[in-house]
């Protein structure tokens, strides 16, 4: 087996510079000896056999349960390398047979009638608050930032990425606004005070999310003006929005529900009304989810492509008035997370354990990897009924992005989180 697993690695492996060391102590230099070295070794042959017969699942996982190590680099340099070689002829017929196997099972899964949409929230947003705390910014962004002008830090990043959403919903005083995912609460807080006497309800399934939300709104007296809510878009009825925004919450709809959700927007929102989605998008629809960020990160996820995405728009009765590609923008956030995370390694693993360490290690390394390497992006789809909803030229973005620097000025710093 450790000659298969070693054909595997020199067929992936042809450009860079790879020190191996099998399980059989056996050490093989693999690559064309360009770029930094990178040192692995695999502690047993089972671990071998396990990658070998299933990589795409399995080597994050021998990698979480310390089999497969490190010794000089880093995960994110290792995955680095084998996305930079061609890895298509590695499939064979039982992997192809898995993957069939992994696509159809997900596929059902997505249109199942079965509600699990809190289950799978709480699995990744109902952990520790602490963890969290350890990466991201000061307002709890997590999603993509918008690193416009390029350089700028985490925190400017992500005050930008609100800026320009906010721009692209043309906010009014006294509207009504539906935030569908509301996170920690840093998007609603921001339309709350960037405009006057709109009212912002914030939707979640996360537990965790929705009682800290609750008591930042509190501490920055918009109780009154920006609520949250433990509720499912699905189940919303009765009401109309001027404005609808979601952010980082269309991945988890699932590929079997597009149509629904599109139809629960065109129910929510105003006949005047504009919405805003943000989400990460693929080039082309890829059927399934990673098997590693289906089974451990985010269970029934799914990346759209624009092309899956639209049709469900259309169908749904709205109006597509703007399309923004933003490319590389998440392999950036990424990365400052994954150097935040790995910077606090010892705080990581006295919230969890080293394994867990290693498991969110892989998932932004690997996510990272998606972003620079498989031509993932991050799209903006602004959606109305009305085509005079929207201005006839996108003049109006920088000219409402000026005035909303403006209010950033003068707004008074975020409390801090305390535990």
């Amino acid at each position: 087996m450790a000659s298969g697993f070693l054909s595997i690695v020199k067929k992936i492996i042809r450009k860079g510079n790879l020190k191996l060391t099998l399980a059989n102590g056996e050490t093989y230099a693999i690559g064309d000896g360009s770029g930094d070295l990178v040192v692995v070794r695999v502690a047993d042959e089972e671990a071998e056999k396990l990658i070998r017969r299933d990589p795409t699942l399995k080597l994050g996982e021998m990698y979480m349960d310390g089999r497969f190590i490190l010794e000089e680099g880093n995960i994110y340099d290792f995955l680095s390398m084998v996305k930079q070689n061609t890895t298509n002829e590695i499939f064979d017929i039982p992997m192809a047979a898995r993957l069939v196997g992994r696509i159809a099972l997900q596929q059902l899964k997505s249109r199942l009638p079965i509600n699990h949409n809190k289950r799978n929230v709480a699995h990744h947003y109902d952990l520790s608050e602490k963890l969290f705390a350890l990466f991201l910014d000061e307002d709890w962004q997590y999603s993509c930032a918008y690193f416009d002008p390029p350089g700028i830090s985490l925190e400017e990043a992500q005050l930008a990425k609100k800026r320009h959403i906010a721009a692209k919903l043309l906010l009014e005083p006294n509207q009504r606004i539906l935030e569908v995912g509301s996170g920690w609460g840093g998007m609603g807080m921001y339309l709350a005070e960037s405009t006057t006497g709109v009212d912002v309800t914030g939707i979640t399934l996360s537990e965790e999310q929705l009682k800290i939300s609750r008591e930042r709104a509190q501490k920055r007296g918009l109780a009154d003006r920006v609520r949250f809510e433990l509720q499912d878009y699905r189940t919303m009825t009765g009401m109309k929005f001027d404005r609808i925004v979601s952010v980082g919450m269309f991945e988890h709809v699932g590929i079997g529900n597009f149509g629904n959700y599109f139809r629960k927007v065109h129910e929510l929102l105003a006949d005047d009304g504009v919405m805003l989605l943000h989400s990460i998008a693929r080039p082309k629809r890829s059927f399934a989810t990673n098997a590693f960020i289906e089974k451990y990160i985010f269970p029934q996820g799914y990346i759209p492509s624009i092309g899956e995405t639209v049709p469900a728009i259309e169908k749904a009765g709205l109006l597509i008035r703007d399309i923004e590609v933003l490319p590389l923008h998440y392999a950036q956030t990424l990365r400052h997370w994954r150097e935040r995370f790995v910077a606090r390694k010892a705080e990581a693993v006295a919230l969890y354990d080293e394994r867990f360490f290693r498991m969110w290690e892989f998932y932004l390394a690997g996510s990272e990897m998606g972003f620079r390497w498989d031509e993932l992006f991050v799209m903006q789809i602004q959606i109305s009924k009305n085509q005079y909803s929207t201005p006839d030229n996108r003049n109006y973005i920088a000219e409402n992005e000026t005035k909303l620097k403006e209010f950033e000025a003068a707004r008074p710093p975020l409390e801090k989180v305390v535990f």
